[in-house]
């Protein structure tokens, strides 16, 4: 059945693609902080173990509506880790740094979540796209502000 929202095929597609982008950048993170989550030690223990937990947390919700929003425009949703490698900015850790190095790849990492999310605007406002420009901003928001907390941990 035909879509018929408002928005044309080709702009959803350009949406759908810039959103795919934001998916895998922002399940790439989460595997990163979830990681990290497990695996930091040191005299920071307890609070980066807490704070990695909120932080994946919320972006196990994110990912779900991110591609929700993909699948609304029509689009199927990327979900592989092959996918996600293909389409993410973010580079992976298979090591266990010290904690330190895991808060500064954390920053870098929702820093361009922040990125993604701001270069797909363009395309969600010239289509009239609300909703998916309220998700960027809610994104952009959140992730600005982890940046900010977990850099402030390094000062």
């Amino acid at each position: 059945m035909e879509i018929n929202i408002g928005i044309n095929q080709a702009d959803r597609k350009e949406i759908a693609d810039g959103l795919s982008r934001l998916l895998a950048d922002s399940y790439t993170v989460y595997l990163k902080t979830h990681n990290f989550h497990w695996n930091v030690t040191g005299p920071m223990f307890n609070t980066l173990h807490t704070m990695f937990e909120g932080q994946y947390t919320e972006l196990a919700m994110a990912v779900d509506e991110i591609a929700e929003r993909i699948r609304a425009l029509g689009e199927p949703a990327p979900g592989s880790y092959a996918q996600f490698a293909e389409l993410t900015v973010i580079s992976e850790e298979t090591g266990t740094p010290k904690a330190e190095e895991m808060i500064r790849q954390l920053v870098e990492g929702q820093e361009a979540i922040a990125r993604t999310a701001r270069s797909v605007f363009p395309a969600a406002e010239k289509a009239g796209d609300e909703p998916t420009a309220d998700l960027l901003t809610q994104r952009i928001q959140l992730h600005e502000k982890n940046a900010w907390m977990l850099r402030s941990m390094l000062a």
